[in-house]
């Protein structure tokens, strides 16, 4: 499958590279700046920047700006807990518990996420996000 971004960049489910003018470079390590701070400062929400990021600056399909903004997250998360980790902050108890959990929904939504059309993954992730953003104002 093909797809084209704006600006006439091209993208490739196969995986060939975008061509990306100096502008959009500087945009987009900017974004993966503020998703990096995010992540590692609130330990979690990058993916809450780097979705609407793919599928409005790069025009990527929903299904593939889920995929690859779970990817992006990964390596940060990871340095994130050795950080977390090495500072003594993690509690031992809830993260042996909750991993379990958090892999089996992983595998899950993934399974999901091959299956269900873009729209309705658009529709779920606004109002997860909505809802959280309610939740925090109260």
């Amino acid at each position: 499958m093909s797809y084209k971004y704006s600006n006439n960049i091209s993208f490739s489910s196969k995986g060939s590279d975008a061509k990306l003018t100096a502008k959009q470079c500087l945009l987009l390590i900017f974004c993966g700046s503020a998703i990096g701070f995010l992540n590692g400062f609130l330990g979690g929400g990058g993916g809450m920047i780097c979705v609407p990021l793919l599928e409005n600056v790069l025009k990527i399909p929903s299904k593939y700006s889920h995929a690859t903004a779970i990817v992006i997250i990964f390596p940060i998360s990871l340095i994130s807990a050795a950080v977390y980790t090495f500072s003594g902050v993690i509690e031992n108890i809830p993260l042996l518990t909750i991993t379990f959990g958090t892999v089996l929904g992983g595998v899950v939504g993934s399974l999901f996420l091959k299956v269900l059309p873009s729209k309705i993954i658009r529709i779920i992730f606004s109002l997860i996000m909505l809802a959280g953003g309610i939740r925090l104002l109260f």
